[in-house]
């Protein structure tokens, strides 16, 4: 029965021994069945416990056809396995299940929102919301809440029942199975099913930190951690303030100023660049239109969009010019054509030539085209098909 097994009757037990019912191999992987086990299969969100059998590393362990099978990084050749499971990851692990139903609790109260997935990762936790317009006031709110549940260290209950013996108006989410059915129970709080690992009281979650949440397909995800997690998260993050505070040279009160007056020269920094670029592309395209009616010049690596402005620039510094403009880009060969007010020739005929060449894509209009493909031409091979197509 799943009430007999180990982890549920004591999940603070850390020890045990149990005879080996059988060992096996799974795409490579051996492992053992056992007649009990204090290991934790993967399940209702929470991750498996990890440890030693036999002093062989425990890599998984899963629940597979009603068995549960321990996965070893080598076969354990025994008719009894001593093991022991890392106590650190299974309390862990206990202190964050336990926090995802005090917060789904506590969004029920604080929002009306119900919990539809739960994710328990190896640095933060996330629940999904059944909404979209969460604000960060409902966020505060609940975790508000969740952190008086907390402090209360209220006893956690766990219970075996039948769905006869179930008090379906308390429950928080409907039950899939008619036998055997764990409850967790928070006094006056929360009434749910649920297979995991809990501690014995509320206190022992010790705080929950909301980290932030994003939107999910008309949901809500909510990360946050419980725990010793909160010491990690708090520890990170203050030795990245420390480190933005040493290369900002300002108080740590005042980061947010001094990162406001980073943005703000690195925008007028940017807007000047650009500036100075334009000017530089002007004066490149009356270079170019000052050598002669028909113009054509090679490049490498420099985007199309560059290309395009340089094109449509030194057509209109001289109005009976024709433009023609090839770029080499690691193995794509492109071009831009453009011809001034005054000038007739057709740059589609030009673009024609060009993708014939090139057994590649483009287009444009009588005045402006562009495109390219994949070839060995050299860019000046092409530039000399584009100009022979007008009579050049």
């Amino acid at each position: 029965m799943l009430k007999d097994r180990l982890y549920y009757q004591d999940p603070y037990r850390t020890a045990f021994k149990a005879n080996v019912v059988r060992e096996g191999e799974e795409d490579g992987r051996p492992f053992a069945v056992l007649e009990n086990t204090v290991f934790y299969p993967t399940g209702g969100g929470q991750p498996h416990d990890t440890g030693k059998l036999n002093g062989i590393r425990v890599t998984e362990v899963e629940e597979r056809d009603g068995e549960i099978r321990h996965y070893v990084e080598e076969p354990l050749n025994a008719l009894v396995a001593s093991g022991k499971i890392d106590w650190t990851r299974r309390y862990d692990h206990m202190q964050q299940h336990t926090g995802q139903h005090i917060l789904t609790a506590a969004f029920i109260e604080t929002a009306g929102c119900q919990t539809v997935s739960f994710h328990l990762g190896r640095e933060a936790v996330s629940i999904d919301l059944d909404t979209e317009h969460l604000i960060e006031e409902q966020l505060e709110a609940a975790e508000k809440r969740a952190n008086e549940i907390i402090r209360e260290n209220r006893e956690i209950e766990t219970r075996w029942v039948t769905d006869r013996e179930l008090d379906h108006g308390r429950l928080r989410k409907a039950i899939a199975v008619e036998e055997e059915i764990r409850l967790v129970i928070i006094p006056d709080y929360d009434y749910n099913g649920c297979g995991g690992t809990h501690p014995h009281t509320t206190g022992e979650v010790g705080q929950l930190k909301i980290l932030g949440m994003e939107r999910m397909k008309k949901k809500t995800r909510v990360h946050f951690v419980c725990g010793n997690r909160v010491l990690e998260q708090l520890g990170k993050k203050n030795s990245i303030l420390k480190e933005a505070v040493g290369l900002l040279s300002v108080p740590e009160e005042d980061m947010a100023e001094g990162i406001r007056r980073l943005l703000m020269a690195n925008r007028s920094l940017e807007k000047q660049l650009a500036e100075a670029e334009e000017r530089l592309l002007q004066v490149e395209a009356e270079s170019l239109a000052a050598a002669g009616r028909v113009v054509k010049a090679a490049f490498r690596d420099r985007t199309i969009a560059e290309l395009q402005k340089l094109g449509r620039a030194a057509a209109a510094a001289r109005k009976d010019a024709i433009v023609l403009l090839a770029v080499r880009n690691g193995d794509k060969l492109q071009f831009v054509a453009a011809r001034g007010s005054e000038a007739k020739e057709s740059m589609k005929k030009v673009a024609s030539a060009a993708l014939e060449a090139t057994g590649g894509k483009g287009g444009g209009s009588e005045t402006f085209v562009q495109g390219g493909g994949d070839t060995p031409l050299t860019a000046e091979e092409l530039l000399a098909i584009m100009a022979t197509s007008i009579g050049e």
